[in-house]
C-alpha cells in the first residue's frame, strides 16, 4: 500500500510524494493534498486490524475535525483492487483500504516550525489560537458524569506511566526518578475534589485530546486539526489542562512564555481557573505521559530513529520535576 502511495503516477503533481510516519498512521504530501494511511495495528484499545475499524477511524476523524479544522479535511476516500490486482483510488474493484484526504498547509505557517525556525509566534497570534480553542470549549456540551470519568483516567494513566517507565529504566538512565510517577499520583490524589467540582460546574468537556505545537497552524483565522478520534475518554478536558499541554509543548521546544500567554488569555474568556496546585499536578502528568509514550516506541516491532525516543522521554522527565514542588504560580502576570 505505501508503494501505491508513493508512485508520482497516482498523485495530480506526478511527483514523488514526501511520507510522514507516526505511531498509527502513513501520511503522504504531495502538492497541496495530504492522503493519511491507518496502519493496520493494535496499540492499547486502538485496533486498526481490520479494513472496517480503518474505514471507521478515517470516517470519525473526518468527523471530529469539521468544527476545528474546517475544509482543511476534505474526505474519506478508498483503495481498490481491481480483478487484474493493480490498486486504485476511488476505484470500482474490492475495497482494500481507507484513506483521509486532506489540504495541505503551509509548512512555514505550523506553529512548531516557527518556534523551532522562526520567526518567533507573535502574542496576537498566540491569542487567536486561544480564542479559537476558547469558543469550541464554551460551544461543548458537558456531563455531570466528566468529572468521575476524567478523574479516572487521570489515575489509570499515571498507573500505565509508573510501569512503563520502571520498565524502560535502564534504557532512560539517570533522569528516570521511581519517586516522580508516585508524586504524580499524590498530587492528582490532593486534587480530586477540585477536579470532582470542576466536573459538576461543567468545566470538563469533550476537547481536542492531543493539542500539540504540530497540529496548530498559525494562520488568520487558525487552524487545529489533528482531533483524536478513536477514544472519547482521551479527549475529555479540562480546557486549562489542555491549553497548558500545549504550552508545555512549546516549553519543550525551547519557548516557555506561551504557555502564561495561553493561561492567562483562557481565564479572560470568563472559564473558571483551578488552583496553581491542580495545574501543577497536570504538567507532572502530562509530561511523565508524553515521556512513556515516547519511550515507549521502543516496543514497536520495527523502530524508526531509536535513538531518538529516551532523548525526548529525558527532556519530559526533566521539565517534570519542575512541577514536583511549588513553582512560581502560572496566574503571575506573564
Amino acid at each position: 500500500m505505501s508503494a501505491f502511495l508513493q508512485d508520482p503516477a497516482n498523485w495530480p503533481t506526478g511527483t514523488v510524494p514526501e511520507c510522514i510516519e507516526t505511531h498509527a498512521s502513513l501520511v503522504f504530501m504531495g502538492g497541496d493534498m495530504v492522503l493519511k494511511l491507518k496502519k493496520s495495528i493494535r496499540i492499547g484499545a486502538l485496533d486498526l486490524r481490520s479494513v472496517a475499524s480503518r474505514h471507521h477511524s478515517c470516517e470519525e476523524e473526518f468527523r471530529l475535525n469539521q468544527e476545528l479544522a474546517g475544509d482543511m479535511y476534505r474526505r474519506t476516500r478508498p483503495i481498490t483492487r481491481h480483478a487484474d490486482g493493480k490498486l486504485a483510488l476511488d476505484g470500482r474493484g474490492t475495497i482494500v483500504d481507507w484513506l483521509v484526504e486532506m489540504r495541505r498547509l503551509p509548512a512555514a505557517q505550523m506553529l512548531d516550525y516557527r518556534l523551532l525556525h522562526g520567526p518567533a509566534p507573535t502574542t496576537k497570534e498566540i491569542h487567536r489560537v486561544c480564542d479559537v480553542m476558547a469558543a469550541f470549549y464554551l460551544r461543548s456540551s458537558p456531563s455531570s458524569e466528566f468529572g468521575t470519568e476524567y478523574m479516572a483516567r487521570w489515575l489509570r494513566e499515571a498507573s500505565i506511566n509508573a510501569c512503563h517507565l520502571a520498565d524502560q529504566k535502564s534504557v532512560i538512565g539517570e533522569a528516570y526518578d521511581p519517586a516522580l510517577p508516585e508524586m504524580a499520583i499524590s498530587a492528582l490524589e490532593n486534587c480530586r475534589a477540585e477536579i470532582m467540582k470542576r466536573g459538576a460546574l461543567g468545566l470538563i468537556v469533550e476537547g481536542h485530546g492531543d493539542l500539540r505545537p504540530e497540529h496548530v497552524n498559525l494562520g488568520d483565522p487558525p487552524i487545529v486539526f489533528d482531533r483524536l478520534e478513536f477514544d472519547r475518554g482521551l479527549r475529555l478536558a479540562d480546557p486549562y489542562e489542555e491549553l497548558n499541554y500545549l504550552g508545555l509543548g512549546c516549553s519543550l521546544l525551547g519557548t516557555h512564555c506561551i504557555r502564561n500567554a495561553l493561561l492567562h488569555r483562557l481565564a479572560g474568556s470568563g472559564l473558571e481557573r483551578p488552583s496553581p496546585a491542580l495545574m501543577n499536578a497536570y504538567s507532572l502528568n502530562r509530561l511523565l505521559t508524553r515521556a512513556r509514550l515516547a519511550i515507549d516506541h521502543l516496543l514497536d516491532r520495527h523502530i524508526r530513529t531509536p535513538e531518538k525516543w529516551p532523548r525526548q522521554a529525558r527532556l519530559c522527565l526533566s521539565a517534570a520535576r519542575r512541577f514536583v514542588h511549588d513553582t512560581p504560580s502560572v496566574w503571575q502576570a506573564p
